[in-house]
Parts: structure tokens; sequence; C-alpha cells
């Protein structure tokens, strides 16, 4: 009997080691994973929230207008071939697809004004005067100062609202536009060659833009901080990454910084493994290896952005790279078809859920709106302080 007890201690003695074994190559993996994708930058603050929202629930009543936007780091850099697929391909999905508004899809083509080419910019204007959707600004720089940004941006515009992008249909038309970095160097952040302007918010703001569409940004350190939030940013002059935290946009408060933040939502997805070992960060990107399932659509509409106040309204942002061939297949085919069907079919039916397609300048305008008091369809508020762009309205 001793000599079984003693070979039942060791076989005891080895499951524990092995247990701890394997914990700590799991723990090691883990945090490697972190510093990999530079999680330890939002992570503090994704599990303080997710604390807080457990504890102090903001319940909605039904129904739950869903406000969904597809922004779009498009850099087609001349290939002809990204640009005729586009053009020939992306009607054939989203002309069979409405929201509860009768609208198409909207996708918002953040379009690389410093690459800007003639005949690519008219093949989008095409794609917007049929409702498609709406361009905005996609901006690289390198080791510039506020002076020489400025000149860069202003001849950008001009080159965009001649084709009637970035400025307004109203009587007096002005210059309005939403913006993303180019390699999420957002204020001289994350690589300061990549920018070299610490005055970047103020800058663009003052250039006519209304909202920051750079982040989430995993694995790059210009990741803000303060995440899930669509939040005001002040400027800090002296310093880079001053939008790292701000204020949210409250109902009824009317905060006015320097620029707001449109950040999307950024989280764990606790039922996705399919990384075998440790569960997936969902940021909303779109590519070959991340395709929209249904799996990540119904987490995206869990864990949708709202407004302070107004929790019957969210913002669910998803984002790609339209312009790169191997998410050619993804975004003009099957699986955006399904994307689509998917979100129709359990996110539209009237009762529980409302669902909109917006673009850029629309979600600023409903944000705004909620903002400012208002309540009802969100569909009313698509226009409620940036009008269209008059490229909506121009054939080619």
């Amino acid at each position: 009997m001793a000599i079984l007890e003693k070979i039942r201690n060791l076989r005891f003695k080895k499951f524990i080691v092995g247990i701890i074994l394997l914990l700590s190559v799991w723990i090691g993996v883990l945090s490697y994973k972190i510093i990999q994708k530079k999680a330890y930058i939002w992570l503090p603050s994704y599990l303080g929230s997710t604390l807080v929202k457990n504890l102090h629930p903001d319940k909605p009543e039904y129904p739950i207008h869903i406000i969904f936007y597809f922004v779009d780091h498009f850099e087609p850099g001349g290939d002809k071939k990204v640009m005729e697929a586009w053009f020939k391909e992306y009607p054939k999905v989203v002309l069979k697809h409405k929201d509860a508004d009768g609208r198409y899809p909207q996708h918002t083509w953040f379009y690389e004004g410093n690459a800007f080419i003639l005949e690519e910019a008219i093949a989008l204007r095409t794609l917007c005067s049929e409702r498609f959707g709406e361009v905005e600004l996609h901006f690289h720089h390198m080791r510039d100062n506020s002076n020489s940004l400025r000149e860069k941006l202003i001849k950008t515009l001009e080159n965009f609202n001649n084709l009637g992008f970035l400025i307004t249909t109203e009587q007096n038309s002005r210059v309005a536009f939403a913006f993303i970095h180019g390699n999420w160097a957002l204020d001289n952040s994350g690589l300061k060659k990549h920018c070299g302007v610490n005055n970047e918010l103020k800058l663009l703001s003052e250039l006519g833009c209304f909202g920051d569409f750079t982040f989430p940004a995993i694995g790059h350190s210009s990741q803000p901080r303060k995440i899930n939030s669509i939040y005001y940013a002040f400027d800090d002059t002296l310093k880079a990454k001053s939008y790292n935290d701000g204020l949210d946009v409250v109902v009824g408060k009317d905060t006015c910084g320097d620029l707001i933040i449109f950040g999307g939502s950024l989280s764990i997805n606790w039922k996705d493994w399919r990384h075998k070992i440790y569960p997936s960060i969902e940021d909303g990107n779109i590519d070959k290896s991340n395709p929209p399932t249904p799996l990540r659509i119904d987490h995206w509409i869990s864990k949708g952005i709202s407004i302070k106040g107004q929790p019957n309204w969210i913002f669910v942002k998803i984002f790609c790279h339209g312009a790169e061939a191997s998410c050619l297949p993804i975004l003009l085919g099957k699986e955006l078809d399904d994307m689509y069907t998917y979100l129709e079919t359990k996110y539209n039916d009237s009762k529980k859920f409302i669902l909109h397609y917006a673009t850029a300048r629309e979600v600023y305008n409903i944000v705004k709106a909620a903002e400012a008091g208002k309540k009802g369809d969100p569909n009313d508020y698509r226009d409620y302080l940036i009008k269209p762009y008059q490229a909506g309205f121009q054939k080619n």
C-alpha cells in the first residue's frame, strides 16, 4: 500500500507540475501578444470600463437604432485594376441591400490626398453620385511643421473641392471634411517621422475638419488610451498625441474641444477563439484573414458605442484598406453580400432593432444631434449641421 501511495503522490505531483508548466506557457504567450499588439496601452481602460458597465449597465429601451458605418483607408496609388473592380463590382453587391430608410449600404472612401490622381477621383465621384457613399480625406505626411503641413493640406483640399468633394451644397458652400491620418500617426504620435506636427488637431479643425476617424490602431503606439468612445480631444500644442484622453460627447453638454475622435469599438471577443489559446482582439478590421462573419457582427452590435444620455442610438464602425488586392475578394464579393444580408435580417426588424447605413459625415451629424438632445429617428439628422457634398450630385 505504501508503494501505491507513493506512485499516486508522484503522479499527482507530475500532474500539478504539468498544469503549472502549461499555465506558464499560456501566460507567456498571452504576455507576448499583449506586448506585440501594444494592448497595454488600452487594456486597463477596457477592463475598467467593462467593470463599470457591468455594475451600472445603461439599459436602452427598444427599438435600438444601429448607425452602421464603414470607413476605408483607401490608397489605390494608380492601380487601375483596383478602381475598375470597385467601379464594376461594388454596385452589384450593394444594389441588393437597403436599410430601414431605403438607403443602400454607405461606404466612406478616405481617399489618399497626397497621391491624388484625377481618373481615380472621377471614378469615386461616380460612385458617390449613385448614392453609394462619400469621399473623405486620408493623408500621409512626414517630418512636417505646422506651416508646411498647412500648405500641403490647402493644396490637397483644392484638388478635392474642384471635383465637388469636401465642399457642401448649401448656398454659402463651405469646406468640411473627416480625416484619417496615414500610418496612424495623428498629432505626431507613433513614429514621429510620419508626422512632426504637435498642433495637428487645431490645424485640421481650422481647415474645416469636423472629426478624426483614424482609430483603432492595434499594434501601434499611436493607439489612444481612451477607447470605445466618441469624444472631444483638446490639443496640447507642446506635446504629441493630445487625443490620448478627452471628454465624452454627452447629451445636453456642448463641450467643443479641438476635434471629435470617432474611435471604433476595441474589445476582446471571448467567443472567438480562432487563435486556439487566446481570444481574438476585435477592432472591426475587414481583410482576408478577418472576414465579417456572423460571430463578429453580433459582437460589433453588442459592443456598439453610444452617446451618454442616448443609449438607444448605437454607433458601429468597421474599417478596411479597400485598395489592397488581397482585400478585394472580401469587400466586393460574397462576404460583403452576406454581411449586409445578416445585418438586414437580424438587426432590422423594426421592433428590437432599426438599421441605418451612414457615411462618416452623417455619423458626425447624428452625434451632434444627440448631443443637442434630439430624439426619435436618427435618419432625420443625417444632414443636421454639415450638409451633403457637391460630389454626390455631380455626374461625370
